[in-house]
């Protein structure tokens, strides 16, 4: 069994460094939680909000800036291990109105081409841990040995 490796969220997304592995670039962390785990080969991404670096909500009300944002934040992420979107096998989409899905296609084509893509889900949700947010993303990757 391989060793559980604990990786803070990317820089700018907000929060500081708790673990050996460097934090993605970019973006702050929510709560307590790690935003990326990697244990050999698989790499756990945790749900992405539309936040900047320091925390602060990115296009309040506006599904396609936010789910920019998410995208953004969820690139950032593997990049902290060693992957990219390549290597994501699994994505899941949590929206508050499912009218949002064209602007999370949209924000995902920017990252992944249509020749790519993951396993996907989309669930619409009540709301996200931060009420204001409409989009959430987390995935799963399989870096190449």
């Amino acid at each position: 069994m391989s060793e559980l490796t604990r990786t803070p969220a990317p820089a700018g997304v907000a929060a500081a460094a708790q673990y050996s592995l460097p934090q993605p670039l970019g973006f702050a962390r929510a709560g307590g939680t790690p935003t990326v785990l990697c244990t050999g080969r698989f790499v756990a991404i945790a749900g992405q909000l539309a936040c900047d670096g320091c925390g602060r909500l990115v296009g309040e009300g506006d599904p396609a800036a936010q789910a920019r944002q998410v995208f953004e934040n969820l690139r950032r992420c593997p990049v902290a291990v060693g992957a990219t979107f390549d290597d994501v096998v699994e994505l899941t989409c949590f929206v508050t109105d499912m009218v949002h899905l064209p602007a999370v296609r949209a924000a995902r084509g920017e990252h992944i081409s249509d020749d790519r893509l993951p396993a996907a889900s989309a669930v619409q949700v009540a709301a996200p841990v931060r009420p204001e947010c409409l989009i959430e993303a987390e995935a799963f990757a399989v870096v190449a040995p």
